[in-house]
C-alpha cells in the first residue's frame, strides 16, 4: 500500500522541521552510501542545517579528493581561460596534497610518540585507541604466523620421524641380512 502524494513546501513548525530534517538527512546519507557501494561511484554529500553549525557530510573516497576532482573537471571546460583554470586547479591540487602530506607526517610522528605536546586529551585517547587496535592486529598476525610455522615444523618433524623409522628398519634388515649372508658364506667355505 503506497503513501499519498506529499505536498513539498516549507514546514512551519520548527520542531517538526528539525525532525524531518534529521530523518531525511539520515535517509539521504544512507542513499549516498548505497549509491557509492552499489555502483562504485565517487559520491560526496555536504548538508548544512539552518539550526546547527556542524555540517552533515558523507564522502565515499574522501571529501578533499572529491573536491579536487570536481575542481579539475569544472576547470577543464573549453573556454579561452581554460589554460589559466587548469593551472589554478593543479595549483589547488598541489596545495591540497601538501596539506595532506603535512597531516600524514604529523600523524606518523604522533604514532611514533613524537610531537605529542600539540594534542589534547581527546586526541591522545583517540591515538591510544588507534595504537591499541594496531598492536592487537600486529599481535594477531604474529600469532597466526607463529601458529602456521609451528604446524609446518610439526609436519616436518613427523615426516622426519617416519623417514628415521624407515631407515632404522632398513638398517636393521640390512644387518640381519648381512649376518645370515655371512653364515651362508662360512658354510659354503667349510663344505
Amino acid at each position: 500500500m503506497g503513501r499519498g502524494k506529499v505536498e513539498v513546501k516549507r514546514i512551519e513548525n520548527a520542531t517538526k522541521r528539525e525532525e524531518t530534517f534529521s530523518r531525511r538527512t539520515n535517509g539521504l546519507l544512507k542513499k549516498a552510501f548505497e549509491l557509492s557501494l552499489l555502483c562504485d561511484a565517487e559520491v560526496a554529500l555536504l548538508i548544512f542545517s539552518p539550526s546547527s553549525p556542524k555540517p552533515h557530510l558523507f564522502s565515499s573516497h574522501g571529501m578533499d579528493r572529491t573536491m579536487i576532482r570536481y575542481r579539475r573537471e569544472k576547470g577543464s571546460g573549453t573556454t579561452n581561460n581554460s589554460g589559466i583554470r587548469t593551472f589554478e586547479v593543479w595549483k589547488d591540487e598541489m596545495e591540497e596534497m601538501k596539506r595532506m602530506l603535512e597531516a600524514l607526517e604529523t600523524k606518523h610522528k604522533h604514532f611514533a610518540g613524537d610531537d605529542l605536546s600539540t594534542l589534547g586529551m581527546k586526541d591522545l585517547q583517540k591515538l591510544e585507541r588507534q595504537l591499541r587496535i594496531g598492536v592487537d592486529r600486529v599481535r594477531s598476525k604474529k600469532r597466526r604466523l607463529l601458529s602456521e610455522h609451528i604446524s609446518l615444523l610439526k609436519r616436518n618433524l613427523k615426516s622426519m620421524q617416519e623417514k628415521n623409522t624407515l631407515l632404522n628398519k632398513k638398517l636393521k634388515d640390512g644387518i640381519d641380512g648381512n649376518s645370515s649372508l655371512d653364515h651362508d658364506i662360512q658354510r659354503n667355505q667349510r663344505s
